[in-house]
């Protein structure tokens, strides 16, 4: 056993001792006032902080102002899921500019100048208004949502590839999916309601407010469809459908009977429709409707051979693959940064109570 030099022998090895827990008293203090956020950081990521102010702007838009106010319980579930989207949208930028990915100003200008343009400068600074948003607000907000794209268009979507034995292999495997029992419609559709939405998660964050702002917007998107803008695209722009905006409003393929289910004059009317064909807008119990038929398909069983089946197996496959490698990509991004989650730490210390982060910022009645 090693023995103290003579300068610590005796009386001073004894004050040393007694010294000592006090010592590590001090330095764990220091260590857990080190560990504590300033006020108002809800996050922390590689260092970087996400403050409670960006976490409330984003929060407003994912709540009706005009509906119920949410329970506290409610609000903070809802804030803690905005905070995770921020946190991983952080991770996912961090990297982009690591691999010198992230967008240009003439990138993000043109992102914007192309949002803009459908709307007068009055309506835009409304939409922005509306949001909480300002314009330095949203140009940080595309500059994020390109880099982070073009980060996962170059370690997602180039490493996909879909052979022709994977495309074998899926059509033996779901043969029966191809046998039509009846008819087949395909159909896309762009949808305006007269109100405010929950969840609205258009390109453009376009939400019709009431029944004239409703009126505008169809007027607006009647005009884009007679001068022959791509209905995929002005869906993934501006319609307020949450199942089908991402995927251009196109809702698969339904069967015939399944439009017994619908307002007879809509059945007549799809039914009427040519392929390609784009009606509306039909008032319904959602609001407005735009309708496009994309393709119709009779009964009976569809080869291999068929493009469309090769299309859709091709499509289908792709996407799965880019659903799975983008969680993936996301969760090991995730494992390799330092992320802190104050606010989780707070609920939990709180045993879910929280008021000043549950009511403060609160929608208006």
């Amino acid at each position: 056993m090693p023995t103290l030099p003579k300068s610590l022998s005796g009386k001073n090895a004894a004050r040393l001792a007694a010294l000592a827990p006090l010592a590590a008293l001090l330095f764990f203090a220091g260590c857990d006032r080190k560990s504590q956020p300033e006020a108002g950081v809800w996050a922390s990521v590689n260092g970087k902080e996400i403050k409670r102010e960006e976490v409330d702007k984003y929060y407003r838009t994912r709540v009706n102002p005009e509906g119920q106010e949410p329970s506290q319980e409610e609000a903070l579930t809802l804030k803690l899921r905005v905070l995770d989207e921020l946190v991983n949208n952080e991770i996912l930028l961090q990297r982009a500019k690591k691999l010198n990915l992230e967008a240009s100003d003439g990138e993000v200008e043109d992102k914007f100048t192309e949002m803009k343009s459908p709307f007068t400068e009055d309506e835009f600074q409304r939409k922005l208004k509306e949001g909480g948003l300002t314009v330095d607000d949203l140009k940080r907000d595309l500059r994020r949502e390109l880099s982070i794209q073009k980060l996962i268009n170059r370690e997602v979507v180039a490493k996909i590839s879909i052979t022709d034995q994977d495309v074998s292999d899926f059509y033996n495997t779901y043969r029966q999916q191809f046998n039509l029992t009846e008819a087949q419609l395909r159909i896309a559709r762009i949808v305006v309601t007269p109100h405010r939405e929950e969840q609205v998660h258009n390109r453009k964050n376009d939400d019709a407010a009431n029944e004239a702002d409703a009126r505008r917007k169809v007027q607006m998107l009647s005009e884009k469809i007679a001068a022959g803008v791509d209905f995929s695209a002005l869906a993934m722009d501006y319609s307020e459908d949450p199942n089908s905006s991402a995927t251009g409003g196109d809702l698969g393929y339904i069967q015939e009977s399944a439009l017994n289910k619908s307002d007879p004059a809509l059945k007549k009317l799809i039914l009427g429709m040519k392929v390609g064909q784009v009606n509306g807008p039909v008032t319904s119990k959602e609001g407005y409707v735009f309708l496009k038929l994309i393709a119709r398909e009779p009964a009976g069983q569809r080869n291999l051979s068929d493009p469309p089946v090769q299309q859709t197996i091709r499509e289908t496959l792709r996407t799965r693959k880019e659903q799975l490698l983008r969680a993936a990509y996301q969760a090991n991004a995730r494992d390799e940064s330092r992320v802190t989650n104050y606010l989780a730490q707070q609920v939990l210390e709180a045993a879910g109570k929280l008021p000043g982060a549950a009511k403060s910022n609160a929608p208006a009645k």
